[in-house]
């Protein structure tokens, strides 16, 4: 009986994480995907501790004993990887990963909001720029040489960074490339199902009143432009959806994939806040440091609700006085 305790405990010390792969594009287990074991430091980021190959019914065993703090299983298939987070004390055998087929057409993912936030103040204006993307189908698109987001910048902008969290996942720093030929910019992030999220911030000159323009790469019905509590925003093609009441920011939808907007007053603070960011001859830089847009998340998450409710409102009044 001892004898085989001590087999027992053998085991399980030399089989410290194992599970399946499963393919959710096929409802059926995923052979040859690579799932790595990462201890997650603090300090330096995810250290790669062992990895394995899934076998042809997708099970997976990696011979290592998680750290007593907090670890990660990176899983890569066709071309994408997935996270799945570890928390002290959380089971490590018969844990399912999943992964899905990729394409680079777009399927069913799409642009389901776009929302530009204004913060004029000191001769410059940070703009920050939040793009939900809803997948709604059974594949992941992912199309490395021409990116999943598009967008560009007005000229005289400085270097856009860009931040994308995954569905359940954490934000993290994206590669940016551009497009010389069209000077537009692309993000090689891949758009798994479920929800995307990707945050764009730069800066640009400004001048108040001036005219400033923009316009939407995406294909989507939903752009918002938003000035904050201080400034006033007037333009054409704009639909007044009036102001959000816990930050007081107007919120404006947008017809059409242009706009030609003038601003007028200052975020209070930001004339201090708000920095040039000198352009690169070679392009834009890859960063991994988290972008300002950080800093107004709450507002972001609050004024996307606030726009659906304030929606709502708007149809009812009209169906109303119908």
């Amino acid at each position: 009986m001892r004898l085989l305790a001590t087999i027992l405990a053998a085991t399980a010390a030399h089989a410290a994480i194992t599970g399946t792969v499963i393919n959710r594009s096929t409802g059926k287990p995923q052979a040859g995907a690579t799932v790595a074991f990462y201890k997650v430091a603090t300090a330096t980021g995810p250290e790669l501790v062992d990895q394995a190959k899934s076998d042809a019914d997708g099970k997976f065993s990696i011979s290592q004993t998680p750290p007593p703090g907090p670890s990660l299983l990176r899983t890569a298939f066709d071309g994408i990887t997935y996270n799945h987070m570890l928390p002290p004390g959380s089971p490590t055998t018969g844990i399912t990963l999943d992964v899905y087929n990729a394409s680079k057409s777009q399927g069913e993912a799409k642009a389901s909001k776009h929302m530009i936030l204004f913060e004029p103040g000191g001769g410059r204006m940070s703009v920050s720029e939040t793009y939900l993307f809803t997948n709604t189908g059974k594949t992941a698109w992912n199309d490395p040489d021409l990116g999943t987001l598009k967008f560009a910048v007005p000229q005289g902008a400085s270097a856009p960074k860009v931040q994308a969290t995954a569905p359940g996942g954490m934000p993290l720093g994206a590669a940016v490339s551009r497009n010389p030929r069209t000077e537009t910019y692309f993000v090689d992030f891949a758009v798994k199902p479920g929800d995307t999220r990707f945050d764009v911030t730069y800066t640009v000159p400004y001048s108040e009143g001036s005219d400033y323009a923009g316009r939407v790469l995406t294909k989507d019905d939903n752009t918002y432009l938003i000035a904050p509590q201080g400034v006033t925003m007037k333009g054409d093609n704009l639909n007044d959806l009036g102001t959000e009441p816990r930050t007081q920011a107007h919120i404006f939808g947008l017809t059409g994939n242009t706009y030609k907007i003038q601003l007028t007053g200052s975020v209070a603070g930001s004339s201090d806040d708000v920095q040039a960011q000198p352009d690169s001859d070679a392009g834009p830089k890859i960063e991994q440091t988290l972008p300002r847009v950080n800093t107004q998340a709450k507002l972001i998450v609050g004024l996307a609700l606030s726009i659906l409710a304030l929606g709502f409102v708007l149809l009812y009044r009209k169906g109303s006085a119908a």
